[in-house]
Protein backbone atom coordinates (compact mmCIF):
# COMPACT_ATOMS: atom_id res chain seq x y z
CA UNK A 1 0.00 0.00 0.00
CA UNK A 2 1.41 3.42 -0.93
CA UNK A 3 1.60 6.43 0.88
CA UNK A 4 -1.03 8.16 -0.75
CA UNK A 5 -3.46 5.28 -0.65
CA UNK A 6 -2.68 5.42 3.15
CA UNK A 7 -3.01 8.94 3.41
CA UNK A 8 -6.36 8.97 1.26
CA UNK A 9 -7.72 6.12 3.67
CA UNK A 10 -6.71 7.61 7.15
CA UNK A 11 -8.64 10.80 5.59
CA UNK A 12 -11.56 8.87 4.62
CA UNK A 13 -11.82 7.12 8.15
CA UNK A 14 -11.44 10.32 9.78
CA UNK A 15 -14.16 11.70 8.01
CA UNK A 16 -16.60 8.44 8.55
CA UNK A 17 -15.86 9.09 12.53
CA UNK A 18 -16.49 12.86 12.21
CA UNK A 19 -19.67 12.23 10.57
CA UNK A 20 -20.34 9.00 13.11
CA UNK A 21 -19.68 11.79 16.02
CA UNK A 22 -21.99 14.62 14.48
CA UNK A 23 -24.95 12.28 14.11
CA UNK A 24 -24.81 11.26 17.35
CA UNK A 25 -24.70 14.37 19.23
CA UNK A 26 -27.96 15.44 17.36
CA UNK A 27 -29.69 12.14 18.20
CA UNK A 28 -28.27 11.69 21.98
CA UNK A 29 -30.82 14.98 23.01
CA UNK A 30 -33.60 12.72 21.27
CA UNK A 31 -32.58 9.85 22.33
CA UNK A 32 -32.68 10.61 26.18
CA UNK A 33 -35.94 12.18 25.62
CA UNK A 34 -37.58 8.87 24.93
CA UNK A 35 -39.07 7.01 28.14
CA UNK A 36 -37.18 4.00 29.56
CA UNK A 37 -39.20 0.66 27.97
CA UNK A 38 -40.98 -1.53 30.21
CA UNK A 39 -40.75 -4.90 30.90
CA UNK A 40 -43.03 -6.88 28.96
CA UNK A 41 -45.98 -8.78 31.27
CA UNK A 42 -45.03 -12.37 31.84
CA UNK A 43 -47.55 -15.47 30.66
CA UNK A 44 -51.10 -14.55 28.85
CA UNK A 45 -51.58 -11.02 28.01
CA UNK A 46 -55.48 -10.35 27.48
CA UNK A 47 -54.77 -6.99 25.29
CA UNK A 48 -59.00 -7.21 25.03
CA UNK A 49 -58.79 -3.19 24.17
CA UNK A 50 -56.77 -4.16 21.24
CA UNK A 51 -53.43 -2.85 22.32
CA UNK A 52 -51.14 -5.27 20.14
CA UNK A 53 -49.78 -8.45 20.08
CA UNK A 54 -50.09 -11.10 22.77
CA UNK A 55 -49.35 -14.68 23.77
CA UNK A 56 -52.03 -17.32 25.26
CA UNK A 57 -51.78 -20.72 26.08
CA UNK A 58 -54.44 -23.19 25.14
CA UNK A 59 -55.81 -26.16 26.92
CA UNK A 60 -53.05 -28.53 26.11
CA UNK A 61 -50.36 -25.95 26.56
CA UNK A 62 -49.67 -24.90 23.10
CA UNK A 63 -48.93 -21.26 23.37
CA UNK A 64 -50.50 -18.97 20.16
CA UNK A 65 -49.19 -16.17 19.37
CA UNK A 66 -51.33 -13.34 18.05
CA UNK A 67 -51.65 -9.23 17.07
CA UNK A 68 -54.39 -7.42 18.20
CA UNK A 69 -55.09 -3.98 16.56
CA UNK A 70 -57.12 -0.90 16.69
CA UNK A 71 -61.60 -1.02 17.65
CA UNK A 72 -64.24 -1.45 15.69
CA UNK A 73 -65.74 -4.28 13.90
CA UNK A 74 -63.60 -7.09 14.07
CA UNK A 75 -61.64 -8.84 11.51
CA UNK A 76 -60.08 -12.21 12.25
CA UNK A 77 -57.41 -13.59 9.55
CA UNK A 78 -56.58 -16.88 9.39
CA UNK A 79 -53.18 -17.52 7.47
CA UNK A 80 -52.46 -20.25 4.61
CA UNK A 81 -49.78 -23.12 5.02
CA UNK A 82 -46.74 -22.73 6.00
CA UNK A 83 -46.64 -19.22 6.68
CA UNK A 84 -47.82 -17.09 9.86
CA UNK A 85 -50.40 -14.08 10.47
CA UNK A 86 -46.92 -11.58 8.98
CA UNK A 87 -48.83 -13.22 5.89
CA UNK A 88 -51.61 -10.51 6.42
CA UNK A 89 -49.40 -7.54 6.42
CA UNK A 90 -50.98 -5.39 3.89
CA UNK A 91 -54.61 -6.37 4.53
CA UNK A 92 -54.33 -5.38 8.71
CA UNK A 93 -52.63 -2.40 8.03
CA UNK A 94 -55.68 -1.57 4.95
CA UNK A 95 -58.37 -2.57 7.64
CA UNK A 96 -56.92 -0.94 10.52
CA UNK A 97 -56.62 2.53 8.51
CA UNK A 98 -60.68 2.13 7.89
CA UNK A 99 -61.34 1.72 11.54
CA UNK A 100 -61.71 -1.40 11.83
CA UNK A 101 -60.22 -3.76 14.59
CA UNK A 102 -58.01 -6.49 13.22
CA UNK A 103 -56.75 -9.96 14.69
CA UNK A 104 -54.74 -12.24 13.44
CA UNK A 105 -52.63 -15.97 14.83
CA UNK A 106 -50.07 -17.68 14.25
CA UNK A 107 -51.26 -21.29 14.19
CA UNK A 108 -49.78 -23.87 16.12
CA UNK A 109 -46.42 -24.88 14.70
CA UNK A 110 -46.25 -21.69 12.73
CA UNK A 111 -44.37 -18.62 13.16
CA UNK A 112 -44.11 -17.48 16.95
CA UNK A 113 -46.65 -20.13 18.44
CA UNK A 114 -44.90 -23.27 19.86
CA UNK A 115 -43.56 -25.91 17.54
CA UNK A 116 -46.37 -28.59 18.25
CA UNK A 117 -45.68 -32.41 17.32
CA UNK A 118 -49.34 -33.03 18.34
CA UNK A 119 -52.55 -31.20 17.72
CA UNK A 120 -51.65 -30.41 13.69
CA UNK A 121 -54.96 -30.92 12.54
CA UNK A 122 -58.42 -29.03 11.84
CA UNK A 123 -60.60 -30.02 14.59
CA UNK A 124 -57.75 -28.70 16.85
CA UNK A 125 -57.27 -25.59 14.89
CA UNK A 126 -60.54 -24.48 15.13
CA UNK A 127 -60.42 -25.27 18.90
CA UNK A 128 -57.28 -23.04 18.84
CA UNK A 129 -59.06 -20.12 17.49
CA UNK A 130 -62.20 -20.50 19.92
CA UNK A 131 -59.88 -20.08 22.58
CA UNK A 132 -58.13 -17.19 21.35
CA UNK A 133 -61.96 -15.32 20.35
CA UNK A 134 -62.91 -16.51 23.97
CA UNK A 135 -59.62 -14.87 25.61
CA UNK A 136 -60.29 -11.48 23.73
CA UNK A 137 -64.42 -12.03 23.76
CA UNK A 138 -64.56 -11.25 19.96
CA UNK A 139 -68.20 -10.92 19.04
CA UNK A 140 -70.14 -9.71 15.51
CA UNK A 141 -66.88 -10.45 13.46
CA UNK A 142 -65.78 -11.25 10.23
CA UNK A 143 -63.51 -14.08 9.95
CA UNK A 144 -61.15 -14.03 6.69
CA UNK A 145 -58.87 -17.15 5.67
CA UNK A 146 -56.35 -18.07 2.61
CA UNK A 147 -55.58 -21.15 1.42
CA UNK A 148 -55.24 -23.77 4.72
CA UNK A 149 -56.55 -20.82 6.92
CA UNK A 150 -59.67 -20.90 4.81
CA UNK A 151 -60.60 -24.48 5.52
CA UNK A 152 -60.02 -23.23 9.32
CA UNK A 153 -62.50 -20.70 8.83
CA UNK A 154 -65.17 -23.21 7.69
CA UNK A 155 -64.68 -25.69 10.70
CA UNK A 156 -64.31 -22.59 13.24
CA UNK A 157 -67.51 -21.17 12.25
CA UNK A 158 -69.20 -24.05 11.76
CA UNK A 159 -68.69 -25.62 15.10
CA UNK A 160 -67.59 -22.43 17.42
CA UNK A 161 -68.71 -19.61 15.88
CA UNK A 162 -72.24 -19.08 16.53
CA UNK A 163 -73.26 -15.82 18.20
CA UNK A 164 -69.73 -14.88 17.55
CA UNK A 165 -69.06 -14.14 13.33
CA UNK A 166 -71.16 -11.63 11.29
CA UNK A 167 -69.61 -13.12 7.95
CA UNK A 168 -66.67 -15.30 6.73
CA UNK A 169 -64.52 -15.10 3.12
CA UNK A 170 -62.75 -17.99 1.79
CA UNK A 171 -59.40 -16.80 -0.58
CA UNK A 172 -58.21 -19.35 -2.38
CA UNK A 173 -59.29 -21.33 0.23
CA UNK A 174 -59.00 -25.51 0.42
CA UNK A 175 -62.64 -26.55 0.87
CA UNK A 176 -64.27 -28.30 0.15
CA UNK A 177 -61.77 -31.14 -0.02
CA UNK A 178 -58.54 -31.16 -2.06
CA UNK A 179 -57.78 -34.68 -2.14
CA UNK A 180 -58.86 -37.14 -4.72
CA UNK A 181 -61.66 -39.37 -3.50
CA UNK A 182 -64.90 -41.61 -4.89
CA UNK A 183 -66.93 -39.12 -4.01
CA UNK A 184 -64.39 -35.68 -5.73
CA UNK A 185 -62.91 -37.23 -8.32
CA UNK A 186 -62.00 -33.75 -9.52
CA UNK A 187 -59.69 -33.80 -6.79
CA UNK A 188 -55.46 -34.09 -6.59
CA UNK A 189 -53.76 -37.51 -6.61
CA UNK A 190 -52.47 -38.56 -3.14
CA UNK A 191 -49.29 -38.33 -4.86
CA UNK A 192 -49.13 -34.45 -5.25
CA UNK A 193 -49.11 -34.31 -1.46
CA UNK A 194 -46.66 -37.13 -0.90
CA UNK A 195 -44.35 -35.06 -3.23
CA UNK A 196 -45.05 -31.97 -1.02
CA UNK A 197 -43.96 -33.96 2.74
CA UNK A 198 -40.57 -35.58 0.51
CA UNK A 199 -39.75 -31.85 -0.49
CA UNK A 200 -40.43 -30.71 3.29
CA UNK A 201 -38.58 -33.54 5.04
CA UNK A 202 -35.68 -33.74 2.41
CA UNK A 203 -34.41 -30.22 2.39
CA UNK A 204 -37.16 -27.53 3.72
CA UNK A 205 -35.00 -24.63 3.63
CA UNK A 206 -35.03 -25.33 -0.47
CA UNK A 207 -38.08 -26.03 -0.99
CA UNK A 208 -39.69 -22.60 0.84
CA UNK A 209 -37.35 -21.14 -2.26
CA UNK A 210 -38.30 -22.75 -4.84
CA UNK A 211 -42.35 -23.15 -4.25
CA UNK A 212 -42.99 -19.19 -3.99
CA UNK A 213 -40.50 -18.58 -6.75
CA UNK A 214 -42.77 -20.55 -8.92
CA UNK A 215 -46.59 -21.19 -9.02
CA UNK A 216 -47.51 -19.68 -5.49
CA UNK A 217 -46.94 -16.21 -6.89
CA UNK A 218 -47.54 -17.32 -10.44
CA UNK A 219 -43.79 -16.48 -11.11
CA UNK A 220 -43.43 -19.14 -13.03
CA UNK A 221 -45.55 -17.16 -15.43
CA UNK A 222 -44.52 -15.77 -18.76
CA UNK A 223 -44.35 -11.83 -18.57
CA UNK A 224 -44.88 -12.09 -15.13
CA UNK A 225 -43.14 -9.66 -12.44
CA UNK A 226 -41.26 -11.29 -10.13
CA UNK A 227 -40.43 -10.39 -6.41
CA UNK A 228 -37.14 -11.25 -4.68
CA UNK A 229 -38.54 -9.68 -1.85
CA UNK A 230 -41.73 -11.48 -1.38
CA UNK A 231 -39.81 -15.09 -2.09
CA UNK A 232 -38.10 -13.80 0.61
CA UNK A 233 -40.88 -13.26 3.52
CA UNK A 234 -42.73 -16.48 2.35
CA UNK A 235 -39.50 -18.16 3.01
CA UNK A 236 -38.75 -16.42 5.99
CA UNK A 237 -42.23 -17.04 7.73
CA UNK A 238 -41.88 -20.59 6.64
CA UNK A 239 -38.41 -21.13 8.12
CA UNK A 240 -40.02 -19.56 11.32
CA UNK A 241 -42.81 -22.51 11.67
CA UNK A 242 -41.66 -26.65 13.09
CA UNK A 243 -40.84 -28.46 10.49
CA UNK A 244 -43.30 -31.37 12.51
CA UNK A 245 -46.16 -29.30 12.48
CA UNK A 246 -45.76 -28.29 8.91
CA UNK A 247 -45.24 -31.58 8.26
CA UNK A 248 -48.47 -32.59 9.57
CA UNK A 249 -50.51 -30.00 8.41
CA UNK A 250 -50.06 -30.93 4.46
CA UNK A 251 -52.95 -33.78 5.63
CA UNK A 252 -54.81 -31.22 7.56
CA UNK A 253 -54.96 -29.07 4.55
CA UNK A 254 -55.40 -31.72 1.55
CA UNK A 255 -57.57 -35.04 3.44
CA UNK A 256 -59.50 -32.89 5.83
CA UNK A 257 -63.86 -32.74 3.98
CA UNK A 258 -65.24 -29.48 4.68
CA UNK A 259 -68.33 -30.70 2.76
CA UNK A 260 -70.63 -30.43 6.02
CA UNK A 261 -68.60 -27.25 7.72
CA UNK A 262 -69.93 -25.41 4.54
CA UNK A 263 -73.82 -26.80 4.50
CA UNK A 264 -73.88 -25.54 8.37
CA UNK A 265 -72.43 -22.18 8.06
CA UNK A 266 -75.36 -20.00 8.11
CA UNK A 267 -73.70 -16.47 7.77
CA UNK A 268 -72.84 -14.33 4.64
CA UNK A 269 -69.58 -16.30 2.80
CA UNK A 270 -67.45 -14.79 -0.07
CA UNK A 271 -65.59 -16.97 -1.97
CA UNK A 272 -62.67 -15.58 -4.09
CA UNK A 273 -60.13 -17.29 -6.06
CA UNK A 274 -57.45 -16.89 -8.78
CA UNK A 275 -58.31 -18.41 -11.79
CA UNK A 276 -54.89 -19.09 -12.80
CA UNK A 277 -54.62 -20.75 -9.01
CA UNK A 278 -51.89 -23.82 -9.77
CA UNK A 279 -52.23 -24.64 -5.99
CA UNK A 280 -55.90 -25.21 -5.25
CA UNK A 281 -57.19 -25.59 -8.77
CA UNK A 282 -60.73 -23.46 -8.61
CA UNK A 283 -62.54 -25.93 -10.26
CA UNK A 284 -62.97 -28.43 -7.27
CA UNK A 285 -62.64 -25.61 -4.44
CA UNK A 286 -64.80 -22.97 -5.26
CA UNK A 287 -66.56 -23.70 -7.80
CA UNK A 288 -68.21 -26.74 -5.68
CA UNK A 289 -67.47 -24.77 -2.36
CA UNK A 290 -70.01 -21.89 -3.51
CA UNK A 291 -72.86 -24.71 -4.16
CA UNK A 292 -72.73 -25.85 -0.68
CA UNK A 293 -73.20 -22.39 1.71
CA UNK A 294 -76.38 -21.36 2.07
CA UNK A 295 -75.75 -17.46 1.57
CA UNK A 296 -72.78 -17.65 -0.42
CA UNK A 297 -71.16 -14.86 -3.18
CA UNK A 298 -68.63 -16.39 -5.29
CA UNK A 299 -66.12 -13.89 -7.01
CA UNK A 300 -63.31 -14.91 -9.80
CA UNK A 301 -60.14 -13.32 -10.93
CA UNK A 302 -59.40 -14.32 -14.46
CA UNK A 303 -55.63 -14.61 -14.64
CA UNK A 304 -54.58 -13.91 -11.03
CA UNK A 305 -52.85 -16.67 -8.75
CA UNK A 306 -52.86 -18.56 -5.56
CA UNK A 307 -51.11 -15.70 -3.70
CA UNK A 308 -53.45 -12.51 -4.68
CA UNK A 309 -53.54 -11.09 -1.42
CA UNK A 310 -50.04 -10.01 -2.16
CA UNK A 311 -49.69 -9.45 -5.60
CA UNK A 312 -53.06 -8.23 -5.96
CA UNK A 313 -53.90 -6.74 -2.80
CA UNK A 314 -54.81 -3.38 -4.91
CA UNK A 315 -57.89 -5.34 -5.96
CA UNK A 316 -58.51 -7.96 -3.25
CA UNK A 317 -58.74 -5.09 -0.46
CA UNK A 318 -61.62 -2.90 -1.99
CA UNK A 319 -63.43 -6.18 -2.63
CA UNK A 320 -63.04 -7.15 0.78
CA UNK A 321 -64.03 -3.56 2.48
CA UNK A 322 -67.36 -3.78 0.38
CA UNK A 323 -68.61 -7.11 1.10
CA UNK A 324 -67.78 -6.29 5.16
CA UNK A 325 -69.87 -2.59 4.68
CA UNK A 326 -72.39 -4.70 2.43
Amino acid sequence: MTDQTNGTTRRALMTAGAMAAAALAVAAPVLAAQPAPTAAPVGDQSNGDASGSGMITVKDGTHIFYKDWGTGQPIVFHHGWPLSSDDWDTQMLFFLSKGFRVIAHDRRGHGRSSQTAVGNEMDTYAADVAELMAHLDIRNAVHIGHSTGGGEVARYVARHGRGRVAKAVLIGAVPPIMLRTAKNPGGLPLEVFDGLRKAVAENRAQFYRDFPSGPFYGFNRPGAKVSETTIDNWWRQGMNGGIKAQYDCIRAFSETDFTDDLKQIEVPTLVLHGEDDQIVPIADSAHLSIKLLKHGTLKTYPGLPHGLCTTHADVINPDLLAFIKG
